[in-house]
């Protein structure tokens, strides 16, 4: 038992005392075992290839320092400067059967020969037998290449010319040390260029409670599964919506199917568009004589702004947000043009329908990915007048639907409405849009009246008080007997995810995954009693 070593003997120098002696002591060690074959990994000195990277690392740090290269998120940057201050010698060899091998031969005496070739190996050791060393290179070596190596390099062509160095790398926070310090330091050392003047690191993708995927946990996503029944653009949209700047992108195949409704309201919309005869446009800007269509106008130039602002700093998540307000909840003389806006804005993030529907609305002399991206601006299109009026109706067709949800009037069910006061903009907007406004509300007439009867449910806009009866059509007793149970149950939830997230042991001992899903539940839940005490207060008007 234990391990056995030589210490030094004290009767050392005595008749017959050796100088050591054996020592036996129990000392527990961590033993290692492969993550796959399950068995113990015995620790063996070996002859490996390194390089001295501190000869190499200054420039790499110095271009990040001056700001020559810039690392996005900032909090990159802390990353960067520990693993490139505290460099260590770069083990650069692997006993693989795959891999570019080690450019080095050795002779019978066991002398060295590097070279590009074993035909100028041969002609640095002539006469001699000359045996190449079987190991390959570090992946990440051969990586570290990749900007000028895919380019052809060392030869000097057009591809290098044009290509290198590049804009912006994009790749994953989890390797930041791994490949992007390192193409840093390689491009720097070989060639004495930066490789790329900007790096955007994305978040890791992660299961839908935020684990880090393995084959062993069994939480594998495969993008290609999520294409085949949702199409690319739903996977790319989710990606894109999801992709805040410095956070983890969890996976839910429920947003995934969301973002699949979009893309199908997108090509309906445009089917709709093309049946209305909205021919696509010209790309120049309609004019307008509807304020519903300067709205939209004005409307489409701001989406266009947010879009652009949100590229440049790289927060695709704000533009695939915006887009999709715009598109789902605001897109019409001129819907032909607005159709044309969406697809072009949606083509960086949705490349696949965008082009398809391009195609299809009408004959265009190039494709989307071609088409000029748009430079108007919200100063120049935005009617206020128009966007006064256009946030009245919405509004008021918003606090009309959201009453009907919360005391759960059927979707199918046309009902009335009554009006108390009305000043003479709300007349103005109203007289305007009262057919689309009775439409999309599900709403029969309107009448006047001094007050509102007993019963009746109200919807403040600015400038007015609107009213549904809703006393006959929704059971207002057996209503509040199912908030409030639905509100008791609710509480318990409260009171139990309060209590884990309030102990501090808890938060401190778990998994990070597990608290932030307990804090994602508990978020989830106090908006749900908001909209359910919302919904009890309306019963309690009635």
């Amino acid at each position: 038992e234990g391990n056995a070593v030589m210490i030094p003997n004290p009767k050392a120098g005595e008749d017959g005392e050796a100088d050591l002696i054996p020592h036996v002591e129990n000392k527990p060690i961590m033993q290692p075992f492969g993550d796959r074959s399950k068995v113990v990994i015995e620790p063996m000195l070996t002859d490996q290839w390194f390089v001295d990277t501190a000869k190499i690392v200054g420039p790499a740090l110095e271009a990040v320092r001056d700001g020559t290269v810039k690392i996005i998120p900032e909090s990159g940057k802390k990353t960067y400067y520990h693993w490139l201050e505290n460099i260590e010698p770069w083990c650069i060899s692997r006993q693989l059967w795959w891999g570019h091998q080690v450019p080095v031969w050795f002779d019978e005496e066991g002398n060295q020969y590097c070279a590009a070739t074993e035909a100028e190996a041969q002609a640095q050791a002539p006469g001699k037998t000359l045996t190449r060393d079987p190991d390959v290179l570090d992946t990440w070596f051969s990586s570290g290449l990749w900007p000028i190596g895919t380019l052809g390099w060392p030869e000097q062509n057009a591809a290098l010319d044009k290509y290198f160095p590049t804009s912006t790398l994009i790749t994953g926070q989890d390797i930041l040390f791994f490949w992007v310090a390192r193409m840093m330091m390689m491009q720097l050392a070989v060639v004495d260029q930066i490789p790329f003047d900007t790096v955007y690191l994305h978040g890791l993708v992660r299961d839908a409670k935020g684990k880090k995927m393995s084959k062993s946990t069994g939480n594998v996503i495969d993008p290609l599964d999520i294409i085949d029944e949702y199409g690319a653009d739903a996977l790319r949209f989710t990606n894109a919506a999801m992709a805040s700047i410095g956070g983890v992108l969890k996976l839910d195949m429920q947003r995934i199917q969301g973002y699949r409704n979009f893309g199908t309201k997108l090509w309906n919309a445009a089917r709709f568009a093309e049946m209305n005869e909205a021919m696509p446009s010209d790309g120049t800007i309609p004019m307008a004589d509807q304020a519903v269509n300067k709205w939209i106008i004005g409307e489409t130039a701001k989406v266009r702004e947010v879009a652009d602002a949100a590229f440049d700093t790289y927060r695709f998540n704000d533009a695939a947000q915006a887009l999709y307000a715009y598109v789902w909840g605001k897109v019409c003389d001129v819907m032909g043009w607005v159709i044309d806006q969406c697809l072009i804005l949606l083509h960086p993030i949705m490349p696949f329908i965008t082009e398809e529907l391009w195609g299809a609305l009408g004959e265009r002399a190039k494709m989307v990915v071609h088409a000029d991206w748009p430079t108007y601006s919200a100063a120049e299109l935005v009617d206020i007048a128009a966007d006064r009026e256009m946030n009245w109706v919405i509004s008021l067709i918003e606090g009309i639907r959201s009453a009907r949800s919360q005391m759960r009037v059927p979707a199918g069910l046309r009902i009335p409405m009554i009006v108390t006061e009305l000043d003479g903009a709300g007349q103005a907007a109203w007289a305007r849009n009262e057919a689309m406004i009775l439409k999309l509300a599900r709403v029969v007439d309107l009448t006047h009246a001094d007050a509102f009867p007993k019963g009746t449910i109200t919807v403040a806009v600015p400038g007015g008080t609107f009213g549904l009866p809703l006393a006959d059509i929704i059971d207002i007793d057996a209503e509040k007997e199912r908030l409030e149970k639905s509100l008791g149950k609710l509480a318990k939830e409260l009171g139990g995810l309060r209590g884990r997230l309030n102990n501090p042991k808890f938060v401190a001992s778990a998994p990070d995954e597990v608290v932030e899903e307990a804090r994602a539940n508990l978020a989830e839940r106090e908006e749900e009693e908001a909209q359910l005490k919302a919904a009890m207060d309306r019963l309690n008007e009635i």
